[in-house]
């Protein structure tokens, strides 16, 4: 039988040290959740978190490809140019930016919930994985805009935060906040041993 080890985000300090937006993100990401439960919430947040990842990878290449065509034939449209660099397409109606031009509008519930069925269409192994509930009526649609123009403001995706892993660390901040505002445990999580 593996054995356990037992990992506390709470007390546990990282290596890069903190990266200095987890508490103004999880601030203003509590202060935003109102009235919801943190075990529901959290799905908001972790999904838009990713979201954003995907679409600042994305958009990184896109970049690399644009400056590229002056000297190669290389097209930042076409899909192949992200599959061989093993980047998950992003179709232009999923795009972050897309998406921030429509955060202050009563239908960004719906313009997220969108992208999210998108991106699972264009990328078979995300198929169900992605949260596509942003437009139901529990969820104040001025606060999920005010959530998404807090979120615009972090780099997750350039060749600097993949080097920190930064999206990793995100995940396990707010994994263990989470934990420790539904009460399980304050943050503890049980991870198997190797060897």
């Amino acid at each position: 039988m593996a054995r356990k080890k037992k990992l506390n985000l709470k007390k546990q300090t990282y290596n890069g040290a903190n990266l200095g937006f987890e508490n103004q993100l999880w601030a203003a990401a509590d202060k935003l959740r109102g009235h919801m439960d943190a075990s529901e919430y959290k799905h908001v947040v972790l999904g838009l978190i990713f979201l954003k990842y995907i679409s600042d990878v994305f958009q990184a290449k896109y970049k690399e490809l644009e400056a590229k065509k002056e000297t190669e034939y290389t097209d930042p449209e076409d899909r192949d140019e992200y599959a061989a660099a093993n980047i998950f397409w992003v179709p232009k109606e999923a795009r972050w930016e897309k998406l921030l031009a429509g955060a202050k509008q009563p239908t960004i519930g719906k313009l997220v919930d969108d992208a999210m069925v998108a991106i699972e269409k264009e990328n078979p192994t995300l198929k169900g994985v992605l949260p596509k509930d942003y437009a139901r009526p529990s969820l104040y649609m001025h606060r999920l805009g005010e959530l998404l123009d807090i979120i615009a403001k972090i780099g997750l995706g350039d060749e600097d935060a993949q080097s920190k892993d930064i999206i990793g660390r995100v995940y396990e901040y707010f994994l263990g906040r989470f934990a420790t505002a539904e009460g399980k445990g304050g943050g503890e999580f049980y991870t198997p041993v190797c060897g």
